[in-house]
């Protein structure tokens, strides 16, 4: 996946995602998609390279890591819980918008039932 493939999927896949908005805490370098306040990706070129960085349970983490060569452990963030995504030819674009859609529903998981904008344990699963 070419960098302008990765940026530009990963910025439409977290824009399409329910209550999801961009800020720039960090300034204009710096895309960061939050839900209800917290954090499930950024966006950025300060590596001068286009990298999204996004949450992932330790164990996918560990694994995604081991498998793709284009996913090191997480820029400026807790190693065990974020991981980076590289422009590259291990990633394909189906993966980058099933792990930020992954990464969305472990933020939402955590939160209080009133607040979650979907159902994390439904959301983007056909019903049976």
């Amino acid at each position: 996946m070419k960098a302008d493939a990765l940026y530009d999927a990963a910025k439409s896949c977290a824009e399409e995602l329910p209550a999801a908005v961009l800020t720039h805490p960090f300034g204009l370098d710096w895309e960061v998609f939050k839900v209800e306040g917290k954090v499930f990706m950024l966006l950025t070129e300060a590596t001068n390279e286009p990298i999204a960085i996004i949450k992932a349970t330790p164990e996918d983490g560990r694994a995604l890591r081991e498998h793709y060569a284009d996913i090191t452990p997480g820029y400026h963030m807790n190693k065990r819980h974020w991981i980076t995504l590289h422009a590259g030819t291990t990633l394909q674009e189906s993966l980058v918008r099933e792990l930020i859609t992954e990464s969305y529903l472990l933020v939402v998981e955590k939160m209080a039932k009133a607040k979650r904008p979907v159902n994390p344990v439904s959301f983007g699963r056909s019903p049976r």
